[in-house]
């Protein structure tokens, strides 16, 4: 994928241009549906589509005490982009000059750099400039003006319930992982880099490897079947480490009640199957095959091990190992 951070850029695209717009935090099902219309439509007409988002998410900057905690942050969105198919990502980053940007001026610098620009894709509902004065309707008209279609796409809806982030933020706190798969179009993952802790896992003998997460909506404490997969991005490359390659384990989320972690932080630790690579600095998925048991405290530290045991040989068979 390649990845561009200024609108500028674009220039540099091979016309025409698609653009899929939006913050796209959880690349949900329904901002699936955008960039998938936007990956078809250039296909069609040989183009090439752009998806583009943001960085911060736009809430940080306008409303920093009422910004959601988000369900990826922007390496994670890179990557499940890439997955989607996506070969070139625009990255704005959102400051509060580019926030006061009118919105008609916003989408005249798209145009003047798109050589040429066939077609702006948002949802619906989506707004954008300041003071949110944009529209679909403003990129009807100006695109009737300069020559581009807009599309905007529909909530994607399942039951009863309309795909959105803040849905999939809830079911997450809430440890609804199967709710949270329909919604996302895929399992669940927390993204992050392996940082040092204090190593008291390899005392028991199932050595753990702490994940500095970059996601902030976390699912209830307690211990699940995981899957890790390297990032595809990250420069190393040998062996079992190669980038996509998958591993299988268990994550303990919570505060160690047992031995007290420190000012009772709460911790994402992650045991690998049959694995003593060194991954530290490493950025990884965690993909949330299934919750095993709630975090809880234990008598002693033996009864402890005896747990991760048991923990360890149930999430094998979860995870047909």
């Amino acid at each position: 994928m390649r990845v561009l951070h200024s609108i500028a850029e674009l220039a540099s695209v091979p016309g025409p241009v698609f653009l899929a717009i939006g913050v796209f935090d959880g690349v949900h099902l329904g901002h699936q549906a955008v960039i998938q219309h936007t990956l078809q439509d250039a296909g069609g007409a040989g183009g090439i589509a752009v998806v583009v988002t943001f960085d911060p998410h736009p809430m940080r900057l306008m409303h920093p005490d009422r910004a959601p905690r988000l369900l990826t942050s922007t390496p994670h969105k890179t990557a499940l982009l890439d997955q989607c198919g996506v070969s070139h990502l625009l990255i704005i980053p959102f400051t509060s000059e580019f926030a006061a940007t009118p919105p008609q001026e916003f989408v005249l610098q798209l145009h003047a750099a798109c050589r040429p620009l066939r077609e702006i894709c948002v949802g619906h509902t989506w707004s954008f400039g300041r003071g949110r004065r944009g529209n679909l309707e403003l990129l009807k008209t100006m695109g009737d003006e300069l020559g581009f279609d807009e599309v905007g796409i529909p909530a994607v809806q399942i039951g009863d319930e309309i795909v959105s982030s803040t849905l999939i933020r809830a079911t997450v706190e809430a440890g609804d992982l199967e709710k949270v798969g329909r919604l996302l179009g895929r399992e669940f993952s927390i993204f992050g880099t392996v940082e040092h802790g204090d190593h008291f896992g390899r005392t028991l003998g199932f050595p753990t490897a702490n994940l500095s997460a970059h996601n902030e909506q976390f699912p209830p404490n307690g211990v699940y079947a995981v899957e890790t997969i390297m990032n595809r991005a990250d420069g190393f490359g040998a062996s079992a480490l190669n980038p996509g390659h998958t591993l299988p384990g268990v994550v303990n989320i919570g505060v160690r009640p047992t031995v007290k972690a420190a000012g009772g932080e709460r911790l994402l630790e992650l045991h690998l199957f049959d694995f003593d690579e060194d991954l530290y600095g490493r950025d990884v998925e965690v993909i949330f095959r299934k919750f095993l048991r709630p975090e809880k405290k234990f008598d002693t530290v033996d009864a402890l091990k005896a747990q991760i045991a048991c923990d360890v040989a149930q999430a094998r068979k979860v995870l047909g190992q």
